[in-house]
């Protein structure tokens, strides 16, 4: 969870791993995926986000440094992750203002960034015929974009009450 500063369309723009795409051949199709890395402050409404061509240490690495960057001065981000293996490596470096969170296996429900990825894909990023690997960074960047413009959006989807108790 963190401040936002940057938004994925300026963020994918500078990103030299942006022409790179995964490809993968199955059934006579050509399948090519981006994923978007995103964070969210609930409280504040506020989200950083990167579209990205891998899914991995480096593009965690990337986003952790993201969120590091958004992160208001003298702040502290607690930051909850599910297990995957990306997000639990040793090889991680994580910066001094973020804390990491695992939650329990099999329990995407006590994560609030996982209704964001459902509202998203319900209302921006289904049922679509992408052109090519741009056009797919395009949409999520727009799709990200549209959700950090509505602060309220990010508050209504993601505030827990459990999370604010003593």
């Amino acid at each position: 969870m963190c401040d936002h500063t940057k938004k994925a369309a300026h963020m994918e723009a500078s990103d030299p791993v942006k022409n790179i795409c995964r490809k993968h051949l199955q059934a006579g199709a050509v399948h090519i995926w981006a994923y978007i890395f995103g964070a969210i402050c609930p409280k504040k409404g506020k989200g950083a986000g990167l579209v990205l061509p891998w899914c991995d240490t480096e593009a965690m690495q990337q986003h952790l440094a993201e969120i590091s960057q958004a992160v208001d001065d003298g702040a502290h981000a607690v930051l909850l992750l599910d297990q995957a293996g990306w997000h639990v490596t040793p090889k991680l470096k994580v910066p001094d203002n973020i804390t990491l969170l695992f939650l329990p296996p099999r329990s995407p429900e006590l994560n609030p960034v996982e209704n964001v990825w459902q509202f998203m894909r319900d209302n921006w990023l289904s049922n679509r015929i992408f052109k090519d690997y741009d056009d797919i960074v395009a949409h999520c960047c727009a799709a990200w974009n549209r959700l950090v413009d509505q602060p309220w959006k990010i508050m209504s989807i993601g505030l827990r009450e459990w999370a604010h108790r003593s």
